[in-house]
This record gives C-alpha cells, sequence and structure tokens, in this order.
C-alpha cells in the first residue's frame, strides 16, 4: 500500500513539473513575440563630406514616402528632373546685394532660406546694404534703433524677405502632393538636429523612400537622396539605424555603415541679369 502511494505521488509529481515547464516555455514565447499592433522607429543619420570636413548634416528636412522605389518610380522620376534653381540664383535674380547674398550663407554648413533663420546683429545691419535701409526705415517709425534692427524683416521687400522660401514651399507642397497619390499613403516629415539625427516612428511594417525630395545644396551641387529602407516585423521594438551619406564621404567610420549614397549634379549656372 505504501509503495503504491509512493508511485502515485513520484508520477503527479513528474506531472506538475512538466506542466510547470509547459508553462514556463509557452510564456516566454508569448513575451518575446510582438505585439499585433507594434510600430518600429528609423533613426536617420545624414553625414556628408563638405571640403575637407565629414559630419552630421544638420537642419534638413528629410520625408518618407511608403511603398518601394519601383512602387513609387514616376515620382522618383519627377524628383530627379525637376528644375533645380540655387540660392545664389534666386537672390540675384532679384538684384539683391552680394553682402546679403553672403550673410544668407556665413559657413559652408549653414545656410538661409530666408532672413528669419538667425537673427540680424548689429554688424550685419551696417555692412548689408537691404538692412541698412530697413534699419533707417524702422527707426523713423519706432524712433529706436535696436527695436527697428530686431524688426528690420518687416521693412524688407516680401522677395528678399520671404520671396525664396515661399517658391521652394510651393514646390515642395506640389511634389508632396504627387507622392501622396502614388503611394496612396500619407508623407511623412522629420527635421535633422544639430548632428544629423532624426526619427521616424509609429511606422508599420513594409517598404518606404526616405527622400529629401528637393534637392539640397552641400557645397557647388544639388543632392538628391531617394533611398529605399524596409521595416520589417520583428525589427519593430527597436530601432532601425540608417545612414545615408553623399559620393565623397570616405570615412572610414562611415563607409561600412552606409546604407545609401545621394546622387549629386553640379548647381545650374545662374542666368545673366536682365538689363
Amino acid at each position: 500500500m505504501t509503495q503504491t502511494i509512493l508511485k502515485q505521488f513520484t508520477w503527479r509529481a513528474l506531472g506538475l513539473a512538466l506542466l510547470g515547464c509547459l508553462a514556463v516555455i509557452t510564456g516566454g514565447q508569448t513575451q518575446t513575440a510582438p505585439p499585433a499592433d507594434a510600430r518600429g522607429v528609423i533613426r536617420l543619420r545624414v553625414r556628408v563630406k563638405i571640403g575637407e570636413a565629414t559630419k552630421g548634416l544638420p537642419r534638413k528636412r528629410f520625408f518618407l514616402i511608403k511603398g518601394s522605389l519601383e512602387a513609387n518610380k514616376s515620382l522618383i522620376q519627377s524628383l530627379e528632373q525637376q528644375p533645380v534653381i540655387s540660392r545664389d540664383c534666386y537672390y540675384r535674380s532679384i538684384g539683391a546685394s552680394p553682402q546679403l547674398i553672403a550673410w544668407l550663407k556665413p559657413t559652408v554648413w549653414e545656410s538661409c532660406e530666408s532672413v528669419y533663420c538667425r537673427e540680424v546683429e548689429e554688424k550685419d545691419a551696417d555692412a548689408v546694404p537691404e538692412f541698412q535701409h530697413a534699419v533707417a526705415d524702422g527707426e523713423k517709425e519706432f524712433g529706436n534703433r535696436d527695436l527697428a534692427r530686431k524688426w528690420l524683416a518687416v521693412f524688407l521687400s516680401e522677395e528678399i524677405r520671404s520671396g525664396f522660401y515661399k517658391r521652394l514651399q510651393k514646390d515642395l507642397q506640389a511634389l508632396i502632393k504627387q507622392a501622396e497619390e502614388v503611394s496612396k499613403a500619407k508623407v511623412m516629415s522629420v527635421m535633422t538636429d544639430r548632428n544629423g539625427t532624426a526619427y521616424f516612428t509609429d511606422l508599420e511594417p513594409g517598404v518606404y523612400v526616405i527622400s529629401n525630395i528637393l534637392p539640397t545644396e552641400i557645397g557647388t551641387s544639388s543632392t538628391l537622396w531617394n533611398c529605399e529602407v524596409r521595416v520589417k516585423p520583428g525589427e519593430l521594438p527597436t530601432e532601425k539605424p540608417f545612414l545615408i551619406s553623399n559620393p565623397g564621404n570616405k570615412d572610414p567610420r562611415d563607409v561600412k555603415a552606409i546604407k545609401c549614397v545621394s546622387v549629386e549634379k553640379p548647381l545650374p549656372a545662374c542666368p545673366a541679369p536682365n538689363k
């Protein structure tokens, strides 16, 4: 009798142990599987070479378009064939002074599409003819030179104040509309930080195209990115790093990690001014 009870107890204990193991295994599988509504993140890094330096490209906007390069073929062709007008050519065409054109691009890494992108300092107000006139007009209105300098944009012509920016925005909105018609999905956008990094978040699994849509001026070239990236279901819980660059970047820290290289074209020559 005692042996029989002992055998029954042993088999019950073994059965309970096996059930416990199965529960642990099943529970572990449930924890590692991504939720049905999981979303992904693309960590975009943009590093380019300008002159002798290679670093992140700051304050540049990039877009995420649903679908592959092949699915967006007609859109990509439109992006590649769009006419390019450089910032310098635009401002020359409206008769801007060389000093204003130089102020809009203080370094090879920085540039402005309008006078709103950075503060006009006192030395700038003295050096740039358009700023001199605007400050003088503002001083008559406000009776205070410092206040006139801070509000000088009000006394500039619209062409100088925001004409180039508005022209770019008009072209950009038309291309975004085309992208959404082709992809049948909303186009997302992000702007890189000072280190050239930006994040596309809340992404469904699928294939996308990362593009700057409007070519970016880098040195004396216009630079266009159209890069295909795939977000897989298994990658959803983590960031997907995606480094893009320009053809000149040979930095050994980057070359093995670069996923996409831009297409560069020389900036078009500025047409001769009308006489």
